[in-house]
């Protein structure tokens, strides 16, 4: 795993941003999600700019499929850039790598979003943020009751979550086995939860 620090950030922030931006986009024909053009500009510019509106001074981006390209074309001022080599293998490797960079710098906990989750803003990003209570809090954001993206997931945490995550389920065995200790934060009434998976999943891209 490389990483690399794409200009300042400071080591005492408490919540940082997490962004998983890796996918190759098999079913949109291998297009990366990352570079996917949304209002004009790349997709992981967009998700960058949604963690740091929503609170999260410092940001980490886990990026795989076209790499070289993403630093290429988008601007992303002040990210920590860390490199999966393995993102074939899901978004478990992705975010085994994100939980990674993190040791030892100073967070308290990560706040993880999925790059192709565009209908997902800042006012829901911010709400999971401030759930945040000490090293040992799990949240996430609930449409409808239903869990989804973002998530918080506490320093105490991250060796268990890493330990799961496999495949393309992420933290999700993670949470279930530590459902009662979840934090559901409604955010239906102020974000649209849609993965950009498939051609057709493109209507909502602007």
């Amino acid at each position: 795993m490389k990483r690399e620090t794409n200009g300042p950030g400071s080591a005492a922030d408490e919540v940082v941003g997490l962004l998983l931006a890796a996918g190759g986009g098999r079913r949109l024909g291998g297009r990366p999600k990352a570079l996917l053009e949304h209002r004009g500009r790349p997709l992981v510019e967009h998700a960058v700019g949604v963690l740091r509106e929503a609170g999260c001074v410092r940001v980490h981006v886990v990026l795989g499929a076209a790499a070289d390209a993403v630093r290429e074309r988008a601007a992303l001022p002040g990210c920590v850039l860390v490199d999966n080599p393995d993102w074939q293998e899901g978004m478990g490797s992705s975010l085994r790598a994100g939980l990674e960079s993190l040791r030892g710098t100073g967070g308290s906990a990560a706040l993880v979003s999925l790059v192709d989750q565009p209908g997902i803003g800042a006012a829901a990003t911010a709400r999971v943020r401030a759930a945040y209570h000490s090293p040992s809090t799990l949240a996430a954001a609930a449409y409808e009751g239903v869990r989804g993206h973002p998530v918080l997931f506490g320093s105490a945490h991250w060796a268990g979550i890493a330990a799961s995550a496999v495949g393309d389920r992420g933290a999700r065995a993670y949470l279930k086995e530590h459902a009662a200790e979840v934090t559901l934060v409604e955010c239906g009434d102020v974000a649209r939860a849609h993965d950009i998976d498939t051609v057709e999943d493109l209507i909502h891209l602007e």
